[in-house]
Parts: C-alpha cells; structure tokens; sequence
C-alpha cells in the first residue's frame, strides 16, 4: 500500500509541475505577442471610444477616436472640432479598453499624416496647427501644399478665407515639428 500511495503522490507532483509548465509557457506566449503590438494596434482596439490624448507642446485633448491611420490618428470633440493628431507627438493616452487590433489590409496601412494632410489642403478648411519649437504658438490659415516632408501654410485668421489680401505670411512646417492639427 505504500508504495501505491508513493507512486500517486508522485503521478500528482508530476501532473502539478506539468500544469505550472504549461502554465509558465502559455504566460510567456502571451508575453510575447503582447510584445508585437504597437501603439497604434492599441489605439486601432479604441475606435469608437471617448480617449484623452496628452500631447509634446498641446494641451491634452479629449474625443471619440474615429480613425487610425499608419503614422497619426483622429479625434472628434466638442464643438465640432476635428484633431489631427501624429502618433510621434502622442506623450500618453487615456481611457483605452483592453483590445488591440491590427492594421486592416494593405490600403489602410497606407493611408497616413501626408495622405490626411493632402485631403484637407484639397478641401481648402481653414486649421490651426500647434507645433513643437520655441515659442510653440498656434498658427492658424490653409494649407496650401503637402510635400513629402513638409507642409506649407497660408497663414490668415480663422474667420477669414484664404484671399491673397487675407494672407500675412506663408509659412513652411517640417511635418516632424506637426504636434496636432485642429479643424472646425
């Protein structure tokens, strides 16, 4: 009988280092795949959901997420603003729920800042940017060019359209120094 109780004594000691092998391996799976994801899977897992984004040389900004794009995303607040937000400029991010999601397809992984950019130099809206640098004043007008690196901006007041008698001053921004772009 001893030796009966020995060897299941032994067949549970076995099965628990097992189970807690099993359970180390699946840990350091999740571990790891975790580890893949970016902040912009993170961010993909929000859409649809009220964020509070903190920002280098911006004042946070609070909205629904309505897109994420390879380099940037989208918020909708109040007011009827929209936030063009570049992921580099994103310093923390909160209310976000557990999901990560991945980029969808090879059109959505492409679809970044110039491309956005491009869409709202095209509409001709009035913007205000915010960027990094001494001094970091909003500047406002309309975005009259969107290079591979740069944009270029006719600046006016907001409230004024885009008329050579309006404009004050043309003003070259190296998309590095974008930290948000806000659009009424």
């Amino acid at each position: 009988m001893r030796l009966e109780a020995l060897f299941e004594d032994l067949e549970s000691q076995f099965a628990a280092l097992r189970d807690g092998d099993l359970y180390g391996e699946v840990a350091e799976r999740i571990r790891a795949e975790v580890g893949k994801l970016t902040l912009l899977d993170r961010l993909r897992g929000a859409v649809g959901t009220v964020i509070r984004v903190e920002l280098t040389h911006v004042e946070p900004v609070q909205g629904e997420l309505t897109r994420v794009g390879k380099d940037c995303l989208l918020l909708e607040a109040e007011r009827f603003e929209e936030w063009l937000i570049p992921a580099a400029a994103v310093t923390a991010v909160h209310g976000l729920g557990p999901w990560a999601e991945p980029a969808e397809g090879a059109v959505a992984a492409k679809l970044g800042l110039a491309h956005l950019l491009r869409g709202i130099a095209r509409d001709r809206s009035p913007v205000t940017l915010f960027c990094a640098g001494p001094g970091g004043h909003p500047v406002t007008g309309t975005i009259d060019r969107v290079g591979a690196d740069f944009i270029e901006v006719a600046e006016h007041a907001l409230d004024a359209p885009r008329r050579r008698s309006e404009v004050h001053n043309v003003r070259l921004v190296p998309t590095q120094a974008l930290s948000a772009l806000r659009r009424r």
